[in-house]
């Protein structure tokens, strides 16, 4: 409605006669800084966005990869209805009613047979998606599920545990201030493709364009970010611990750490200065492939700058020494003094974790692998499927993600789960993995339903967006909190006191947390499978934003642990007032809102371990440090003599979450990138074909041969390779999947982080 006093703008007036011209609020959801956009509908169908301004983090900022995010909304591989796979592999249409009641059958006879430790929860949430795994912990609760894996788990676990170890909690992590420091350094990243941050391409710029303000690249390609670099340390492939240890040693023996900061906020230094005391910077410089002089020079400039904030990625995390290299990485920051601080890394008020948390020890039982950050590594699931042993895992729900696809070894992965007793997959699509489920269950989309990310941990002040609805569900979808809370009942595991705090939300705010506190405090079941039972009670009474009614239990728990921040981000009330005001505000702020407010100095506050010390030496990788010394970096094989990075992030791609092919504008068929001399060498020219062949398989390819590759190093981009129908219906595969090509054996010791960006493979020049 219009106030009567002010006039009406033109695109108001047209917006009236046209509701194509109507601009929606949401944000795209291709990757972790889910931009704020604003789009035009037409019927089902997006057809224009552009970035919102109102949005507090990208401020109207986009890149071209969010303006085509129709491609997901509407492709063509969308599920409309609940699916049962028939033992001819073929599956039929059945309804909401009895897909419910069976999977919800299978899983409880898998818990009442054998345990439900022996069932495994995998996803939880894509980039933009992080309901469902937040309703599935009622679902968990009433199986007994004790065992969680998601992508994080081939990815980050290593760099998680590294930060348990420095600051008490694997859930609690620093992040970069990119947008105030001096000094930014990326170490296996590529943030104008692979973005990360709010506004990442404006941030690069400005820093590029500003003399006193730096960036270092580590990455032996010359990427568009290295390109615009102070310092590009263009190391060896798979040779960055080398590099990494050079640099700290470069410190050490330079006197540029900070030795006030190490001595009141950390503990470990002399040990740690001790063992790299040690290092032979000569030495290191020659198994990484990087002079001397241009390591002691970009490290002087890392430790001269007033402020320096640091981020690695899957370049360091997916190779060699992954888990040593999350530690040495976040040394950098730590041997400077670059914590606590503007332009530095800090720790920020988040509501809620986007990871958990495992005491030392704690193991996965089939496999003995470590359980990091409360999580099953990825790599370890197949053996802890496909095996004689008692509690291997019978049963797998599968949500939001495609293992079949994105895990290492998909051949493995296929072999272990055709041992499952049920594989149910919660999906927007038909992907790889629901083309073996048992059972598949529609999900709406991520602009079909509210819903959110965790990942925002911006400083001094942060972000959170719950985005509205813009499109009503297709077909028979639901969203997970509705399928969830389904199954939880069918299990008979409905929390006590739902109807008594639904018919409360119904009579108002104040009756419902009135309520809610009494009967939370006598019943546990009540908090045990808490979504449920606020989806179930508040949600009911939130229309359609009901799926949002999860985030009360954030905003409560958020006005307890961070009152002060909470009030200087401009929120009201104490106690139950603060969270429900926080909690109203949330789901009213369309372009998402800043909910906390604190001094980069309150992140010494966020520390969690007992001494309120930051703990630098990690006696788990002192043995793999010192080991550099002896260690040299794997040489090529006459059999393998190529370098493949299996997964590079490009203009034209994104997660898996996009399966239209047709969205790309270039790069349609996913090249092979090569250095020229190496294109000489096998014998091809630009566009031909190649044959690459790794010890797990072997795919076809166009060379795009570039001065960008190092030589005896070659890339293949990530999201190619799956199964989509064209305009007739067949069912085609554009590109390759990286996965067909990724062993499972080749992975960190100690996380079990695959070696995506560092696989040995040959090239054979195919007919013209």
């Amino acid at each position: 409605m219009h106030d009567t006093d002010s006039p009406q703008t033109a695109e108001e007036l047209s917006a009236e006669n046209d509701p194509t011209k109507v601009w929606h609020k949401t944000a795209c959801v291709l990757c972790s800084a889910n931009c704020g956009i604003e789009v035009r509908i037409d019927g089902r169908e997006i057809v224009r966005v552009r970035g919102d301004k109102e949005h507090p983090s990208s401020k109207g900022y986009t890149c071209e990869k969010g303006l085509r995010v129709n491609h997901y909304q509407n492709g063509r591989d969308r599920l409309t209805s609940p699916l049962k796979r028939m033992e001819d592999g073929t599956f039929i249409e059945i309804s909401w009613d009895q897909a419910i009641k069976e999977v919800a059958d299978q899983l409880v006879g898998i818990r009442d047979t054998y345990g439900g430790d022996k069932i495994l929860y995998y996803g939880g949430g894509g980039q933009g998606n992080h309901f469902p795994g937040a309703y599935a912990r009622s679902v968990i609760q009433t199986l007994g599920i004790q065992y969680r894996s998601n992508a994080l788990a081939q990815e980050k676990t290593g760099m998680y545990w590294v930060q348990g170890k420095f600051f008490g909690r694997q859930d609690v992590g620093a992040t970069p201030d990119f947008h105030h420091t001096d000094c930014a350094v990326f170490i296996g990243k590529n943030p104008w493709q692979s973005h990360g941050f709010p506004e990442t391409r404006n941030v690069l710029n400005a820093i590029k364009n500003d003399a006193d303000r730096k960036i270092v690249v580590f990455d032996p390609r010359i990427s568009e970010t290295a390109n615009m670099s102070d310092h590009h340390l263009r190391v060896k492939p798979g040779t960055d611990a080398w590099a990494l240890a050079a640099v700290l040693a470069i410190m050490v023996e330079e006197d540029l750490t900070d030795d006030r900061f190490l001595d009141q906020q950390c503990v470990g230094w002399d040990d740690l200065h001790a063992l790299l005391a040690d290092i032979d910077i000569a030495d290191y410089a020659r198994k990484c492939g990087v002079s001397e002089e241009d390591l002691r020079s970009a490290t002087r400039t890392m430790a001269n700058a007033q402020s320096m904030a640091t981020e690695e990625d899957l370049g360091i995390e997916m190779a060699p020494h992954s888990t040593l290299n999350s530690w040495l990485q976040r040394l950098l920051f730590l041997l400077t003094g670059n914590f606590g601080i503007e332009g530095g890394m800090n720790i920020p008020v988040r509501l809620a974790p986007i990871c958990g948390h495992s005491p030392d020890g704690a193991t996965e039982p089939v496999t003995g692998t470590p359980l990091l950050c409360g999580m099953v590594a990825c790599a370890a699931i197949p053996d802890a499927i496909d095996t004689d042993h008692p509690d291997r895992f019978r049963g797998l729900i599968v949500e939001s993600a495609n293992p079949l696809h994105s895990l290492p070894d998909s051949k493995r992965f296929r072999e272990a789960f055709q041992k499952l007793d049920c594989l149910v997959v919660i999906d927007v699509a038909m992907t790889e993995t629901a083309r073996q489920a048992h059972y598949v269950l529609p999900a709406c989309s991520q602009y079909e339903k509210p819903e959110a990310t965790f990942f925002a941990g911006e400083m001094p002040s942060n972000y959170f967006h719950v985005r509205q609805p813009i499109f009503e569900p297709l077909g028979d979808t639901l969203p997970e909190a509705e399928i969830h809370s389904r199954l939880v009942e069918a299990m008979g595991g409905a929390p006590e006191g739902v109807d008594e705090l639904a018919e409360a939300a119904e009579e108002g705010r104040d009756q419902f947390i009135e309520t809610f506190t009494r009967l939370s405090s006598d019943n546990p079941d009540l908090g045990a499978k808490l979504p449920t039972a606020l989806y179930r009670s508040l949600g009911q009474s939130l229309g359609k934003m009901g799926p949002a009614a999860v985030m009360f239990a954030s905003a409560m728990q958020a006005s307890l642990r961070f009152p002060d921040s909470l009030r200087a981000a401009g929120l009201k009330g104490d106690g139950l007032e603060l969270a429900n005001n926080l909690f109203d505000s949330l789901l009213e702020a369309k372009s998402g809102m800043v909910f906390s407010t604190s001094d980069y100095s309150s992140s010494f506050d966020r520390i969690k371990t007992p001494d309120g010390k930051i703990h630098l030496y990690i006696p788990e990788l002192v043995d793999e440090l010192r080991g550099l010394a002896d260690e040299e970096p794997a040489s090529p094989s006459d059999a393998y003599p190529f370098v493949l990075t299996a997964g590079e992030h490009r203009s034209s791609t994104v997660n898996d979450i996009i399966r239209d092919p047709s969205w790309r504008k270039k790069d349609k068929d996913g090249a092979l990138r090569i250095h020229p001399s190496d294109a000489d060498r096998i014998g091809v020219g630009e566009g031909q074909r190649v044959r690459i062949v790794t010890k797990r398989g072997e795919a076809e390819a166009p060379v795009d041969i570039t001065e960008t590759m190092m030589e005896g190093q070659v890339s293949l981009p990530h999201g190619f390779g799956m199964e989509y129908p064209d305009e007739t219906g067949e069912h085609k595969i554009h590109g390759v999947a990286v996965n067909e090509l990724t062993d499972i054996e080749d992975r960190d010791w100690f996380a079990l982080t695959p070696h995506h960006k560092h696989v040995r493979a040959r090239l054979e020049a195919l007919p013209s």
